[in-house]
């Protein structure tokens, strides 16, 4: 008895109240992500298959050396860049504009915003589907309204060109609303007062623009350029229902090799160097982000 009222005891603590609701978390989040994490770690420094009963051999650098000689990597990272640049800069522009539309109070202006959002509210895999319909050659609405004009069916999926296209427009559909909502919050919180000093002293829209209304939303814009970079860089369920990486390899993301990799191929030790190569990349890209916010911030002090 005087053991459990001890234990009792030390529960209740007030000092130890909050270390002790948190627990559960992180040992969930210990199990669910970390360890799982440093096992994949640790296992890109052997030799291993998934499909074999071979035990793991140790191979030091081995796996990271050839997925780096590998030529299909390079032409992985390179088609995921242009995806990345061509999504993330069309989600910059539209999500912009859109903010500015909707910044302002127009008739059926919340029952519109609903409609711009949900694309956002939808999962990849349902996006994948309906773009994949879309563009179908037959009875897609794509295809049906070329065939309109040049009475042939439009298969824009069977070039390279066109797949890449194709998976470009389907994501930044997708997340547009996200940049738009972020400017938008940026946008709602400029002072009006600010505007209407403006209009007395008769500045121009651009001159309104890029002293009043730039300054506040750029933060915000920034941060939603690093967080669709960093999502976008990782694209993999969208490409792979809706081009499977073709044609041919035109399409292929870092994340598409890397699920071949692992799951076609079953190269289960190169593809989890794949995988942390990729998560390096994403570092990098993220550090120099921060780098060039802090130096402009620097020099605009």
């Amino acid at each position: 008895m005087n053991n459990n009222s001890g234990f009792l005891a030390w529960v209740m603590d007030p000092k130890r109240r909050g270390p002790m609701l948190i627990a559960p978390a992180i040992i969930v989040l210990l199990l669910i992500n970390i360890v799982p994490l440093m096992w994949s770690f640790g296992l890109s420094f052997f030799k291993y298959r998934a499909n074999t009963l071979k035990p793991p051999k140790f191979s030091w650098f081995y796996n990271y050396e050839k997925v780096v000689q590998k030529e299909g990597i390079w032409e992985a990272l390179q088609t995921t860049a242009i995806i990345v640049a061509g999504s993330v800069g069309v989600q910059m522009v539209l999500g912009f504009l859109l903010a500015l539309l909707f910044a302002k109070k127009f008739p059926l202006r919340r029952i519109l915003l609903m409609f711009v959002l949900t694309p956002m509210m939808l999962s990849n895999v349902a996006v994948a589907i309906y773009f994949k319909l879309f563009y179908e050659p037959e009875f897609g609405l794509l295809s049906q309204f070329v065939q309109s004009f040049t009475g042939e069916m439009y298969v824009l999926l069977a070039t390279p060109a066109g797949a890449l296209i194709g998976v470009i427009v389907a994501d930044a559909w997708q997340w547009t609303p996200f940049v738009m909502l972020l400017v938008l919050a940026g946008l709602v919180s400029v002072p009006k007062h600010l505007y209407e000093a403006a209009e007395i002293d008769r500045m121009s829209w651009w001159r309104t623009f890029t002293t009043i209304t730039f300054p506040y939303v750029r933060s915000l814009l920034l941060l939603a350029v690093l967080f669709r970079t960093i999502e976008t860089f990782k694209i993999f369920d969208l490409v792979f229902i809706l081009t499977n990486g073709g044609p041919g390899t035109a399409t292929e993301t870092i994340g598409v090799l890397v699920y071949r990799t692992a799951f076609q191929f079953f190269r289960t030790s190169s593809s989890a160097a794949m995988g942390y190569i990729l998560l390096f990349a994403v570092i990098v890209l993220t550090s120099l982000y921060l780098y060039v916010i802090k130096q402009r911030e620097s020099e605009e002090m």
